[in-house]
């Protein structure tokens, strides 16, 4: 598939901080006046906080990504302690030191093919025990010796170069010969043989703070000598379900529904970069509300509906009840305008989701990924468009995530886009952000990667 990756007109993501508030202060606001920037807002002592549900000014779509960014970057968060992992448990980390070689690598002269190490020029008279990956310095060589070697052994002393298995005769009275039906006449000095620290010497730099800890990136540091990995830990995420009408297994039946989003979550935030330490069913419930998010010791709370102005949506007033600082109180997108971001404490934010399943999907990847990439200092994805084939309506005002999938060079709408559907996003490889007004058949539009079709590192569920 042909993508067409490009930074085009400034992206959201990359805007620094002054620039994101500047966006928030240009626009002037209910009855002409400024607000306060969206990242400071908080209401006056003498100033009752605004009614939940009440949102005078939903934040554009760009910026509130660009908000949820900049709430993860130390400085509003603290700076999150470096930790010491295993390998094993290293993929999809960002490295927090440097990874210098604690070796030469290779180590030693090492055999780059099967064949024969020979010393001087041929005929050579090879020895009759071979060289084998794994095994002890072999004796010297001597000109017009030869032995015989497996690739990745350590090459003998003196050895001029390696003849490849394919390159090489032996005639009637043992003797080693170049074939000169498959083989130049000559070998040249050093020939297949990867000499010690071709790649690196000890103590050189292989990989910068804030590399993504690929698979690749897992072999480099087991070769390089390493057994443990310094990175940034995951930030700690915490499901809380709300609803009252939530069944957790079974049919729907008498008004009750399946709890689509318990079982989404956790698996979508941990491909995000979290690490889910609880799900917690709460209910319709004030109190309840309250308790768990008082008492949650994560990074990232994040919750299922309740972000509405209903008789019993207690997210907003849950949030004023605490003191918590509301970053994002809607946002202009279609599904999921209802969302929010919250600071509840210098280590702490909630990531409100809309309850209806792809608007909470929409939520997540407006507010949850880029915040939690932040917090776990990963790289920012690339931008990148794709015409899609069929025209998308868009809305008046605004931004749409619409399912779409890759079909060779071009993105394909895709049905079932409802709020409260799943069955589109679930053949989806990625969310098209629909701009205002609609995009036609050919156009090119922004894509947002789902982590199971990305083709990277966030593929990682458990």
């Amino acid at each position: 598939m042909t993508a067409h990756r490009t930074r085009g007109s400034q992206d959201a993501d990359d805007l620094d901080v002054e620039e994101v508030l500047a966006l928030v202060k240009d626009d002037p606001g209910p009855a002409g006046r400024p607000p306060a920037p969206a990242a400071d807002r908080r209401p006056p002592r003498d100033e009752p906080a605004r009614a939940p549900g009440r949102r005078a000014h939903a934040t554009a779509w760009a910026e509130a990504r660009a908000l949820a960014e900049r709430a993860g970057r130390p400085g509003r968060t603290g700076r999150r302690a470096p930790v010491s992992v295993p390998l094993d448990t290293a993929l999809g980390l960002t490295l927090a030191a440097p990874l210098a070689a604690l070796t030469d690598l290779p180590s030693f002269d090492t055999s780059a093919m099967d064949g024969w190490a020979v010393a001087g020029p041929g005929p050579w008279q090879v020895r009759d025990e071979g060289v084998l990956a794994g095994h002890a310095a072999h004796a010297p060589l001597t000109d017009g010796e030869a032995v015989r070697i497996a690739t990745g052994a350590r090459v003998p002393a003196d050895t001029t170069a390696v003849l490849r298995s394919e390159h090489g005769r032996a005639d009637a009275q043992g003797r080693l010969h170049i074939d000169a039906d498959h083989a130049p006449h000559t070998l040249a000095h050093g020939q297949d043989i990867r000499p010690r620290g071709q790649e690196c010497r000890s103590g050189d730099q292989l990989l910068a703070v804030g590399t993504l800890v690929t698979p690749a990136v897992l072999g480099l540091a087991a070769a390089a000598g390493y057994d443990t990995l310094t990175v940034v830990p995951r930030p700690r995420a915490e499901v809380l379900v709300l609803g009252d009408e939530l069944l957790t297994e079974g049919r729907p039946h008498d008004g009750l529904i399946r709890d689509a989003l318990g079982p989404m979550l956790p698996p979508w935030l941990r491909a995000l970069g979290a690490e889910v330490t609880a799900v917690r069913r709460i209910g319709d419930d004030a109190a309840a509300l309250h308790d768990a998010l008082t008492a949650s010791e994560a990074e990232v709370v994040v919750t299922t509906g309740g972000t509405a102005a209903g008789p019993v949506d207690h997210v907003h007033p849950t949030l004023r009840r605490i003191g918590a600082e509301l970053l994002v109180d809607g946002v202009a997108v279609r599904p999921g305008h209802p969302m929010l971001l919250a600071r509840v404490h210098d280590t702490q934010h909630l990531v409100g989701l809309p309850g209806n399943p792809l608007a909470a999907v929409s939520a997540l990847l407006t507010l949850a990924e880029p915040l939690l990439r932040t917090l776990a200092a990963r790289p920012a994805p690339e931008p990148y468009t794709v015409p899609l084939r069929d025209a998308v309506q868009g809305h008046p005002r605004d931004t749409r995530l619409v399912p779409v999938a890759l079909r060779g060079d071009h993105a394909v709408p895709l049905h079932y886009n409802g709020p409260a559907m799943l069955r589109g996003v679930a053949a989806a490889d990625a969310l098209a952000v629909v701009p205002p007004g609609g995009v036609r058949p050919g156009e090119e539009a922004e894509l947002l990667d789902l982590p199971w079709a990305a083709g990277g590192i966030g593929v990682c569920f458990t």
